[in-house]
């Protein structure tokens, strides 16, 4: 029999898990749509124009609104591990300690979405391992015969 949901934990996991990089992305895009100047410093120091403040802020914002609605969310997760490795790649540029931070956030964001729907579940088929039928080496093989 075919399960048509996830369970209520399941969902509720998944929830938990997703909530952290929808933070975390929203607030960056904030800050980043209200021109802070700690979000000026920052762009400085990655070597970034301060002309790029708003896309990327814009970018941030449409991933997070991809990721949170139901039908679109795989495609949010694709955008946000996008979004996410650039980050990454611009931490490890600078060398920025905090460069796991985005590695984590797509992890969270993926796990979330792989406990919370079934989509992704069946595109990533985990499977407990099966556990072989083991006899002793003294014991005789079964065999059916055709009578």
């Amino acid at each position: 029999m075919a399960q048509d949901s996830v369970s209520r934990g399941a969902l509720w996991t998944g929830r938990v898990m997703s909530a952290l990089p929808i933070f975390i992305v929203l607030m960056g895009s904030a800050m980043k749509l209200m021109r802070l100047p700690a979000v000026h410093e920052g762009f400085a120091r990655a070597g970034l124009s301060d002309s790029l403040i708003v896309p990327v802020g814009l970018i941030e914002l449409i991933c997070v609104i991809t990721y949170v609605i139901p039908a679109t969310a795989v495609l949010g997760a694709i955008l946000m591990t996008g979004l996410l490795g650039a980050a990454c790649l611009t931490s490890l540029r600078i060398a920025d300690p905090t460069y796991p931070l985005p590695v984590i956030l797509g992890m969270l964001a993926w796990g979330g979405l792989f406990m919370r729907d079934l989509r992704v579940r069946a595109l990533i088929p985990f499977r407990k391992a099966e556990r072989k039928n083991l006899r002793s080496a003294s014991e005789p093989e079964k065999t059916v015969s055709a009578a």
